[in-house]
């Protein structure tokens, strides 16, 4: 039973091992959150069913969960990337499925909309004339991409 309890061990460390290695892969991925291995006890008794006073049989990894804490907020040179400090998360439309993410650098695209790089529609409210925003449906967020209509000077 010995060698069942050392081989669980090393299997449960080699799965750690592999999400700590992506932890430190993705370390400078914007919008990633590393993770931690969760690991749990087998018992004897839990798989022959006899005996009051069962021995462990070694390690088992129970989950791997994903750790929603706070990470470094940085400045960049475009003027549509964003962060999120604290809890949240920003909404996408893929294709009308609602997505979350951690990531906010976000473009234009061709049509004004805001997107990542995957090409999903940052969500928002949008805003009146004064700027108030307007708590009504979510919708995709689109920046005018042609030239404001122009008016004519009323005073001098």
């Amino acid at each position: 039973m010995a060698f069942q309890q050392g081989l669980s061990g090393l299997n449960a460390m080699s799965k750690d091992l592999g999400v700590i290695g992506n932890n430190i892969a993705n370390a400078n991925t914007y919008g990633n959150k590393s993770s931690r291995v969760e690991f749990a006890d087998m018992y004897a008794n839990a798989i022959n069913g006899s005996g009051s006073n069962g021995i462990g049989l070694g390690v088992n990894i129970t989950s791997v969960e994903q750790q929603f804490s706070q990470g470094n907020i940085t400045t960049t040179a475009n003027s549509l990337d964003m962060a999120i400090n604290g809890n949240g998360f920003f909404q996408l439309s893929n294709g009308g499925t609602t997505i979350y993410s951690r990531n906010g650098q976000f473009q234009k695209d061709k049509d004004g909309f805001v997107v990542n790089s995957s090409g999903n529609q940052l969500l928002g409210y949008s805003a009146n004339i004064d700027g108030t925003i307007i708590p009504s449906t979510i919708q995709p967020l689109k920046l005018p991409t042609g030239s404001i209509a122009p008016a004519a000077t009323t005073n001098v």
